[in-house]
């Protein structure tokens, strides 16, 4: 059994596709998806759709891309979603330092005021990092003590990864781990202790290898799990077993 740790199934590149594509997923032996919002409207979406469909869950926040219109409405919307049953989350929300769709300080005050929501509703919250580890780290330090919470699509180094879990923070790992350049990652995949590892494929976007090109979709996040479970020498059904148990303690899914 396989968990797809993070996903945007509510994307308009699978409008009226949707069943079809929960249905090969399931034929993959992935039973259970996290749908993220990363804005007022997919968060919206996602929890529709954890409405909709028994193995769907949604996490609902505001995207650093975002940040820039966040409204201080947002902020009780987002915190009284929390009280829908299948809403498991904060996130995705965080730092993008690559893009800079929203300035950096506007980024850092929508994520501080985001983790203040996670905070008071008792939710886990989703990382973003993009070419800001240094801030994330120092903010989370700083307001996010004691909290539960996950770096998805992990991008630092090994020390970085070190840092994290030794902070108490899961690491997710998606398609790139997969991708025969991507040295660095395998590194860090080997690296992160089982324990502490998140699986995902963040569809549609980083579709593993060998359908790299094409959109990605929570099937396809067994592939990341086939990658994983060879660079750490142990079965597949170890991986997949361990990472969907830490999913759902994270998460507080029974």
């Amino acid at each position: 059994m396989l968990f797809d740790s993070h996903a945007h199934v509510d994307d308009r590149r699978f409008s009226g596709e949707v069943e079809e594509v929960l249905k090969r997923a399931l034929e993959q032996d992935v039973t259970n998806i996290l749908n993220v919002g990363a804005d007022m409207e997919s968060s919206a979406r996602a929890v529709m759709l954890s409405e909709e469909y028994n193995m769907v869950y949604a996490s609902v926040g505001i995207h650093p891309h975002d940040a820039k219109d966040a409204k201080n409405a947002d902020y009780y919307t987002l915190a009284e979603w929390t009280n829908q049953n299948k809403v498991v989350a904060i996130g995705e929300i965080g730092l993008d330092y690559y893009h800079n769709h929203s300035p950096k300080e506007i980024q850092q005050e929508v994520f501080i005021r985001q983790l203040d929501v996670a905070r008071q509703t008792k939710m886990p919250f989703i990382i973003h990092d993009r070419d800001a580890h240094k801030d994330i780290l120092d903010i989370i330090k700083k307001e996010a003590k004691g909290m539960p919470g996950v770096f998805h699509c992990f991008s630092g180094s090994v020390e970085m990864a070190r840092e994290v879990i030794k902070m108490g923070y899961y690491i997710s790992i998606a398609g790139p781990v997969t991708f025969s350049n991507a040295n660095k990652l395998k590194e860090v995949a080997k690296s992160i202790p089982l324990e502490r590892l998140l699986i995902e494929t963040d569809c549609p976007y980083l579709t593993p290898h060998p359908h790299r090109g094409t959109r990605n979709e929570p099937a396809y996040v067994r592939l990341v799990a086939e990658e994983i479970a060879g660079l750490k020498e142990i079965k597949l059904e170890k991986l997949a077993s361990v990472t969907t148990s830490n999913t759902k303690e994270l998460f507080g899914i029974v």
